[in-house]
């Protein structure tokens, strides 16, 4: 796979939370042709009234490639479709401004974060990681995951913050809330169900390819995001949830 590792991700997504308005509503990205399906053609996501709908189109080929294994969980490649959000972290279950909260479509054959759920449907819960299931996670930057870099929030040994109530036990800001995507050839669909009442006036959003690789020490930082296939807006957080 052809990748393009953006330099400054971490600060130019923060910026872009910093200085989001007057965005369109969804967003729209010139095809590359390096990877029909990680490359991002448009990205949208839609309220509409008790749920929100994330959408990405592509080239062709969604959902058709995942990682090759690596044989245990240290080193272990996560790939990852995912929609970086202005919404505030607490509208999950994580504490207020944790982050940057980011609904997130994976794929990992190492290892299994959804516990709860039983994707492919053989009986046993822990070990469909291989097959792209969803999770809301709380990126931040960390240095320790290259220069400006991000990953997933680490929960440090002792802390006892606030987490959803589909927390999968990894010491990290995740939820796993079994929300099952649905592929097309061309296009990526997840229904979430979502608070009614929460605010979203003015929430922004962008629209993401990636790599994730979890840490040779497994800990602090447990998942830092290695590669950004494609980034539709930038890392600027064009979109406007509608």
């Amino acid at each position: 796979m052809t990748s393009r590792i953006l330099p400054l991700a971490g600060t130019v997504l923060i910026a872009g939370l910093i200085g989001s308005s007057a965005h369109a509503h969804r967003i729209e990205a010139p095809l590359t042709a390096d990877n029909p399906a990680f490359d991002i053609h448009h990205a949208d996501i839609v309220r509409k009234d008790t749920t929100l709908e994330f959408t990405m189109y592509f080239e062709g080929g969604a959902g058709t490639e995942t990682p090759d294994a690596h044989g245990q969980l240290a080193g272990a490649p996560v790939w990852s479709y995912v929609w970086p959000t202005s919404i505030d972290t607490s509208v999950i279950g994580f504490d207020a401004d944790a982050g940057i909260l980011s609904f997130a479509v994976t794929s990992h054959p190492d290892f299994d974060d959804t516990p709860l759920f039983d994707e492919d449907g053989d009986g046993n819960p822990e070990n469909d990681g291989r097959r792209w299931h969803s999770h809301w996670v709380v990126l931040v930057p960390d240095d320790a995951c290259g220069q400006d870099g991000l990953k997933v929030r680490d929960i440090p040994e002792g802390a006892t913050p606030s987490l959803p109530k589909t927390w999968p036990g990894l010491p990290i800001l995740i939820d796993s809330p079994g929300w099952h995507p649905r592929f097309t050839e061309d296009s990526l669909v997840v229904t979430v169900p979502f608070d009614a009442e929460a605010d979203l006036e003015g929430a922004n959003f962008d629209a993401v390819t990636a790599a994730l690789q979890v840490n040779a020490s497994v800990h602090d930082p447990l998942l830092c995001v290695t590669d950004v296939f494609e980034a539709a807006g930038g890392l600027k957080m064009p979109g406007t949830i509608n």
